[in-house]
């Protein structure tokens, strides 16, 4: 990882076209408009989570582990923040 700066604007990256991506399905479903907000507001709550996981790392001191604790937090938001994606997709069939 090259800079916590920047995962952290990944982060945010993902949330911003996860709620564009929630809009748009709101414009053309807005009968489904309380299951969105539900799926929004657990973006939300991802990207606050991974805040705290990347500003609080296990072992500051230990650059290995620093190194692993990033690696994870990288796979886990990649993996979660799909699960969103697929989530709205399954609301949106």
């Amino acid at each position: 990882m090259a800079n916590l700066r920047i995962l952290k604007k990944e982060i945010d990256y993902r949330l911003e076209e996860l709620v564009f991506d929630c809009d748009m399905a709101i414009c053309f479903q807005p009968s489904k408009e309380t299951e969105i907000f539900a799926l929004m507001k657990e973006g939300v709550d991802l990207r606050n989570e991974l805040y705290a996981r990347a500003s609080n790392p296990a072992e500051p001191h230990n650059r290995s582990l620093v190194r692993k604790h990033y690696a994870a937090l990288r796979r886990d938001m990649v993996e979660a923040y799909d699960k969103l994606f697929d989530k709205l997709s399954e609301i949106n069939k």
